[in-house]
């Protein structure tokens, strides 16, 4: 898992689950904890996120939200975009540019 950024946009390489988690979230924490307004997270380069993973952006999330500031999901590859969607917390989080193909798995038949 790499990390770069500030504590205004940051962006998330690799893998993103129970090896690197512990890591992640205190570069994440540190970044919600040292700015104002919104925090970017391009994942754009994420290779992959377990349930630790999205645990991780959900209580940064959380933390974000308690003082104040708002986390932004930028550059969501496809197939998390379907995890969100398929776990509704697309609604929750503040995801940028959701595909058609991913909310698609929510949209009823004609």
């Amino acid at each position: 898992m790499r990390i770069t950024g500030n504590h205004v946009a940051l962006a998330l390489e690799g893998r993103l689950d129970v090896r690197t988690a512990a890591d992640a979230r205190a570069r994440l924490h540190q970044a919600v904890d040292g700015g104002l307004g919104d925090l970017v997270l391009d994942l754009g380069r994420l290779e992959f996120w377990d349930a630790t993973g999205l645990g991780v952006i959900m209580g940064t999330h959380r933390r974000a939200g308690r003082i104040g500031r708002r986390l932004v999901l930028r550059s969501v590859p496809a197939q998390l975009q379907r995890l969100l969607v398929a776990t509704r917390l697309h609604r929750i989080l503040a995801v940028e540019g959701v595909t058609v193909e991913a909310l698609g798995a929510t949209l009823p038949a004609l």
